[in-house]
């Protein structure tokens, strides 16, 4: 596997990359894992990661350069000071446009989850929506919380399940449309906002125009 990730951002205690859809944080059934090929690619022993992202998902992952800083991210994880913008596609009508997502989530079958009435322990998303063109429509998604699979099961709660997440009902697609856009957050008494826009997906490739455009 000879992958060259693009780097959005290179600190001294920690590096923030572009994560292609289809490559998992972990080592999956692959002889050598997401964590080895980025410190192959720096050219330093070791990576840490410090929070995940689905398979299916791309965009913005960090991964710490040292133990210390591994340390400090997962407590900016455990305390949600660090913000985390998605998008995402679907060719189905919402329920509504805006608001938030509330709810518990409970596990269903075949490895996916599925939104409770209940609030007890719950997955909030707030989301805000605008269409790109019939009948696609680009999600602008903010979890608060992070469990397991939230966005792509707060989408199919609102009716718009995620283009190409078959696991959810999405219509058929080149990819699963879910990336990771923007990450805000202070580390060490220093402000960092990172985005970057996925690098792989036709439908994408239409959305970013039309960003660009506005």
């Amino acid at each position: 596997m000879n992958l060259h990730f693009t780097l959005c951002l290179q600190h001294r205690d920690f590096v923030i990359i572009n994560k292609p859809a289809g490559i998992s944080v972990h080592k999956d059934q692959q002889a050598v894992g997401l964590t080895e090929l980025v410190a192959k690619q720096l050219g330093v022993e070791q990576v840490w990661l410090v929070h995940r992202l689905d398979k299916i998902t791309s965009g913005l992952l960090i991964l710490a350069l040292n133990k210390e800083a591994a340390a400090n991210f997962y407590t900016l994880f455990e305390q949600h000071k660090i913000q985390k913008t998605y998008w995402a596609i679907s060719d189905k009508k919402p329920k509504k446009k805006q608001g938030k997502i509330v709810g518990d989530m409970q596990k269903s079958r075949n490895g996916a989850w599925k939104l409770c009435h209940s609030k007890e322990n719950s997955a909030i998303t707030q989301f805000r929506s605008h269409s790109i063109e019939p009948p696609l429509r680009n999600f602008i998604l903010q979890p608060k919380t992070g469990k397991t699979h939230q966005l792509r099961v707060a989408m199919k709660s609102l009716g718009s399940p995620i283009l190409g997440d078959s696991l959810y009902s999405g219509s058929e697609s080149d990819r699963v449309y879910l990336h990771a856009y923007q990450l805000e957050f202070d580390y060490q008494n220093e402000h960092f906002c990172v985005q970057a826009l996925p690098e792989s997906g036709q439908i994408w490739q239409k959305v970013c125009k039309l960003e660009a455009e506005k």
